[in-house]
């Protein structure tokens, strides 16, 4: 029996966009995933059977314990983190029996719970958080810790259905491992809206949602893919069937039109030498069975073009990103940017650790380090090099004489209040309109579609419009630095971002834990963080 089942859900925005429209599905006890493209509606669907919003026809039978752990977790940084594990009155209640304290509110809060502290230190370790996790505050974690919070307070609820929107974003190998392994011990209903190939590696069923719908594929992400090679392959040889079809048609279409009027010549010719009567009424038989095959062939014609256009909607594969970015390259053993004996903010300077770097031409180098270790806080310290907005490292230099681009996380380079053209527009010094939308055509934002404000985006388009913001700057970015930007992409943009990258002729500082997309966009370089050292290897 499913433990959660929804029936015809249809959802609309206030502005009238219709998110899902008639989406029907049940999850059942394991790991079952939701896929699909940025803007499908997953995570809206999460929320509707978190009860968080409400569809416009449609219902969802739930369980009474459901747990939801959105894709941006926001907590309070002054929140204690074991308030956030639902432990803080009876943790506060055992410290005061333990203390002698025998007032009878105390056992009635702890009730039969004595053990909840330590069971709540199981699931936070088994997670990879330390033992001292619940004496701190939100705001003494790092982002990777937060989400694991988070998730760490849904699965010490043991809830009859878990559902989770992209738990893996911001983790390294080893915490993703972690959550995995903890998502496959547990019992009960786990949905989890993800793009992370190791997650849908360890499922037992995928749903995808596309143009309004769900379907389902039984097993993980190569039987998923294997099913949808196989439609692919199909379509593809349906679109040649049609357009077989389509032309046969259009050319019998062709040939009754030219052979009517030879037939029609030749009975004028044979009219002459007929009564008028009888030739009118030869000529009214002729027209109405000229009428009724030109019908004919018509049909045949126009249903052969409509199954091929419907062959085409069918077989259409994700358009690609094509762009040419020469303006972006650097000549080998140019110097682009050194680190000079630097420490970042936050490193103990007692410790002596200091930073030297030098990047030079076309390198492409990762920077790896567990969560925490102060990646994106040497990315930052990168940029201020050329950027007042980024807080300088505590000790030390950095110099930078190229351009820099910058696609933080959050892809907060857009004014969500201003068209794509426009957001582009604004780094792009002495651009006219007209050369913006000829390369946002590039980045597939082609005609309005380039006047939609950045607010009203997708988030594969969102992404789009802020890879198009930094890579189309003037002057162009000879150095490029991503924060793990493969966060929250589908497949589709995923491989749109690599096209982009594979276009670029710059150095490149990348920050991922998505081991599959490091390998694709060739390092030359590792840069590895640990504990205030920079350790730099070449990758081979």
């Amino acid at each position: 029996m499913p433990s959660l089942s929804f029936s015809h859900l249809t959802f609309s925005w206030p502005d009238g966009t219709r998110v899902l429209d008639g989406v029907t599905g049940a999850v059942s006890d394991g790991l079952t995933a939701l896929v699909g493209t940025n803007g499908t509606g997953k995570s809206t669907l999460l929320r509707l059977l978190a009860g968080e919003l409400s569809p416009e026809t449609g219902t969802v039978h739930r369980p009474s314990r459901v747990a939801y752990v959105a894709q941006d977790v926001a907590l309070a940084t002054d929140s204690p983190a074991d308030a956030v594990m639902g432990l803080s009155d009876i943790r506060a209640a055992i410290r005061a029996v333990e203390s002698g304290d025998v007032d009878q509110r105390h056992f009635d809060t702890i009730g039969d719970d004595w053990d909840a502290e330590e069971r709540a230190l199981a699931t936070l370790a088994a997670l990879g958080l330390p033992a001292d996790t619940l004496t701190r505050t939100v705001g003494e974690l790092s982002g990777g810790e937060v989400t694991r919070l988070a998730l760490a307070a849904a699965l010490h609820a043991n809830p009859d259905v878990l559902l989770l929107d992209e738990p893996t974003n911001n983790l390294d190998q080893t915490a993703t491992a972690q959550v995995l392994a903890a998502l496959q011990r547990r019992h009960g209903a786990t949905l989890v809206v993800s793009h992370d190939r190791r997650v849908l590696g360890a499922v037992a069923a995928i749903g995808e949602l596309r143009a309004s719908s769900l379907r389902w594929f039984g097993g993980n992400l190569a039987d998923y893919e294997a099913a949808v090679e196989a439609e692919r392959e199909r379509a593809d040889a349906e679109v040649k069937s049609a357009a077989a079809e389509a032309s046969r048609q259009q050319r019998e279409l062709r040939a009754h039109i030219e052979g009517e009027g030879k037939r029609q010549r030749q009975g004028a010719k044979q009219g002459k030498d007929m009564p008028k009567i009888l030739a009118n009424q030869r000529k009214a038989n002729a027209q109405v069975t000229q009428a009724k095959t030109s019908a004919v062939h018509e049909a045949r014609a126009e249903a052969a073009r409509e199954r091929l256009d419907a062959a085409k909607d069918a077989a259409r594969r994700d358009r690609e990103i094509r762009l040419d970015l020469p303006t972006t390259a650097v000549p080998p053993r140019r110097d682009v940017a050194a680190l000079n004996d630097i420490a970042l903010r936050g490193w103990r300077l007692e410790d002596g650790h200091r930073v030297n770097a030098l990047i030079q031409g076309p390198e492409r180098i990762v920077l790896t380090g567990a969560n925490g270790a102060g990646k994106t806080t040497l990315l930052r310290a990168l940029l201020s090099a050329s950027a007042r907005d980024y807080l300088a490292p505590s000790v030390g230099t950095v110099e930078i004489p190229v351009p820099v681009g910058y696609l933080p996380q959050r892809l907060d380079v857009l004014d969500p209040n201003l068209s794509v053209a426009h957001n582009v527009l604004r780094g792009a010094g002495g651009a006219s309109p007209h050369e913006v939308r000829e390369q946002l055509a590039k980045f597939l934002f082609r005609g309005a579609a380039a006047e939609r404000p950045a607010g009203q985006l997708s988030g594969g388009e969102r992404f789009r419009a802020a890879l198009a913001t930094v890579l189309l700057a003037r002057p162009a970015p000879q150095l490029l630095l991503l924060d793990e930007p493969t966060n929250n992409l589908d497949f589709a943009t995923r491989e749109q971002l690599l096209q982009a990258l594979n276009a670029y002729c710059g150095a490149l500082v990348v920050v991922s834990h998505d081991a599959d997309f490091v390998a694709q966009i060739g390092p030359t370089r590792e840069w590895s963080l640990a504990n205030g050292a920079l350790t730099d290897s070449l990758v081979r």
